[in-house]
């Protein structure tokens, strides 16, 4: 199994040129262009969404970068099930909360700590909102079959979260992109971390589709009418 890892390691990532990059890059933009209009219902201002990275990373990392967050934000998970294997992670600080709650919520005098309820079920929403419209448009572009299940708030350390997705797969390398969600409410600006991941398997799916694409005849905004 070492040896089989080891392979996959070394295949991966030199499997992947620039302008593959800039074609999911490019997909995942459409996607959440359409999560932005969704969101600004609810936040009742502009929203922009951006995929500013991509990067192939180690499991491990991943789990790292993830629980480097668990004591200061409150994380919102949906998986993405189907023809595709992945989550998205959605990160909000206390002061994500706070101002989500005075601008979503109409809340005044918004106290930092424990979620209420309702600042639970917004950030549930606000996730299911954003993984929704992201899921619909991969599936459109790229023909696939997917969809995301409902969003939850993990009670326990988020990597043992995560190993459901994670460790059931002996070659997973996941495949992770970094988004910042912004949006703008009287000329205020608030950013949200999102965690996009696919596993490897995943990853394979997405470029023989894109290879498939003619490019030359058909856009991907063609493709997505």
């Amino acid at each position: 199994m070492e040896t089989e890892i080891t392979k996959m390691d070394t295949m991966m990532a030199p499997q992947i040129s620039e302008l593959e990059r800039d074609i999911i890059k490019e997909i995942l933009n459409i996607g959440l262009a359409r999560a932005a209009d969704s969101f600004a219902a609810i936040a009742k201002d502009k929203v922009l969404l951006k995929v500013p990275d991509i990067k192939l990373i180690e499991l491990k990392e991943l789990i790292i970068l993830v629980e480097q967050y668990a004591d200061t934000h409150s994380i919102i998970q949906s998986d993405i099930k189907g023809d595709f294997n992945g989550a998205t992670l959605m990160l909000f600080s206390d002061e994500h909360v706070v101002r989500l709650s005075e601008v979503c919520l109409s809340m005044l005098n918004v106290q930092k700590g424990e979620l209420s309820v309702m600042q639970e079920s917004l950030l549930l929403e606000i996730s299911n909102i954003i993984t929704g419209a992201l899921v619909t448009q991969l599936a459109n572009i790229l023909k696939a079959d997917i969809y995301g299940s409902p969003p939850k708030a993990p009670k326990t350390n988020i990597a043992n979260s995560l190993k459901e997705i994670l460790v059931h797969n002996p070659l997973f390398k996941p495949l992770v992109f970094t988004v910042i969600t912004r949006f703008t409410h009287n000329y205020k600006s608030v950013e949200l971390p999102l965690l996009l991941f696919f596993d490897s398997n995943t990853l394979l799916k997405m470029l023989e589709t894109i290879r498939s694409f003619d490019l030359g005849k058909n856009s991907l905004k063609e493709r997505d009418r």
